[in-house]
């Protein structure tokens, strides 16, 4: 499925300050089946991993989903010494209001990462159109981020205000933001959210402990779900990580928002792997993260190819040449196993490891070119069971019958088109 990711800006929750904003949503009529806003955590900003890659991977799943800077962050106008949570709670609710007039209705699902889950759970109250809210490594209450100030609260107390080093970067803390932190009491008015919760925390978050998840969860009324993300940390700097969220989130809100059923979801999710109708139909995409890295929208599965790092990538997935192996292999074992299983033969398991390597045209036996160098892929089939002589022949000749083995060696057509435009030839 294409994705469009749009700049728009809107008016914050003091009615004059423009925030900066980014809509990423699902391209094609009909693509479009719910929407979602993002909060993200204090401090940071629309642009940081975690939300636009959640962002994207929503996207492709048929969500609209509108991430901005809150007031005096990112490219948000606004000095962020005089905002505070109630603020943010504030910029939410603007931000509900921003998509129900550009899109047609509210956000059904409120996502909020940190504080900014903190947050959205606030704004909930005030945003009728939300149907489900999910938390992302979030604390149970505001103050709990008054651990970053590195004890200079006496110091605001006293002075007013002070210049605070929080992930590298200064930022001037004024009294008024703790009083209004340690007022704020998200937990007392969960018995009342009157929407589904999803709670998403890393056991081992060293930023935002793992009672933070159990103090949000008692406090709240069913519907409400729990989800580990296991080894992950606060901030999913792990782009696996943020894809995993995405995808729970868009299963779960299926049993919420409305027309999201779970035959859509599943459909949505094939759609933006490129379809189930057998065409095989594959979406590549750059990631923006390293020179070479790409997701892969392959039959309803993500996956990231990339180059080593000798070859200017990052490793961070297979090469081209190792998913084009990888497919070949897959084909091979998968057609002895059913070969196998309709003559009844104890094959126990296949194994299929394959090289690719270049050489000189003259040193291959079968080719009909004798200059210069071809291709060659080298394959190696293992059959493990109590077969006979004849029946290992046999599967070694089925391994050359493979559909893909098929489409490698024979003649294929590709046809390189613009989207919008003319083929090529």
């Amino acid at each position: 499925m294409d994705i469009t990711s749009e700049k728009v800006e809107f008016t914050g929750h003091d009615g004059k300050s423009i925030l900066a904003a980014r809509l990423d949503k699902p391209d094609g009529a009909g693509a479009l089946r719910a929407s979602a806003l993002f909060a993200h955590c204090f401090t940071c900003s629309k642009d940081i991993h975690a939300a636009s890659r959640i962002a994207g991977a929503l996207a492709a799943r048929g969500f609209a989903v509108l991430r901005f800077d809150f007031t005096g962050l990112g490219a948000s106008e606004g000095e962020f010494a005089n905002t505070n949570f109630s603020s943010n709670v504030g910029d939410l609710v603007a931000a509900a209001q921003f998509m129900a007039e550009s899109l047609g209705h509210g956000p059904d699902v409120l996502v909020g990462h940190s504080l900014g889950g903190a947050a959205v759970l606030a704004a909930a109250h005030d945003i009728p159109s939300a149907k489900a809210v999910a938390t992302i490594g979030a604390p149970a209450d505001p103050g709990h981020v008054a651990h970053l100030l590195k004890g200079r609260d006496d110091e605001i107390a006293e002075k007013g205000a002070a210049e605070v080093e929080i992930a590298g970067r200064n930022f001037t803390i004024q009294k008024q933001f703790l009083d209004d932190i340690n007022e704020s009491r998200v937990r007392e008015n969960l018995d009342d959210l009157r929407k589904a919760l999803l709670i998403f925390h890393a056991p081992r978050d060293a930023t935002v402990g793992i009672d933070n998840a159990g103090l949000i969860f008692a406090a709240a009324k069913h519907p409400k779900s729990f989800v580990s993300l296991d080894d992950a940390d606060h901030l999913l700097s792990r782009r696996a990580d943020s894809v995993y969220v995405a995808d729970v989130l868009a299963a779960w809100a299926t049993r919420y928002v409305d027309g999201l059923d779970a035959k859509e979801a599943e459909a949505g999710a094939s759609a933006s792997a490129g379809g189930d109708d057998g065409k095989g139909q594959v979406t590549v995409t750059e990631t923006g993260d390293g020179k070479f890295a790409q997701t892969i929208m392959a039959a309803g599965h993500r996956l990231i190819a990339d180059e080593p790092p000798g070859l200017g990538g990052q490793g961070r997935g297979p090469g081209p040449y190792d998913l084009v192996l990888a497919g070949l292999g897959a084909c091979t074992s998968m057609t002895l196993r059913m070969y196998a299983d309709h003559k009844g033969w104890p094959l126990e398991r296949a194994s299929v490891a394959l090289s690719h390597d270049k050489i000189h045209a003259e040193d291959c036996e079968h080719c009909e070119e004798r200059e210069g160098k071809i291709d060659r892929i080298e394959r190696h089939v293992s059959l493990m069971g109590p077969l006979d002589t004849e029946q290992r022949a046999h599967l070694m000749e089925i391994a050359d019958k493979c559909p893909v083995h098929r489409t490698l060696t024979g003649t294929i057509d590709i046809v390189t088109r613009e989207e919008g435009g003319p083929a090529k030839a």
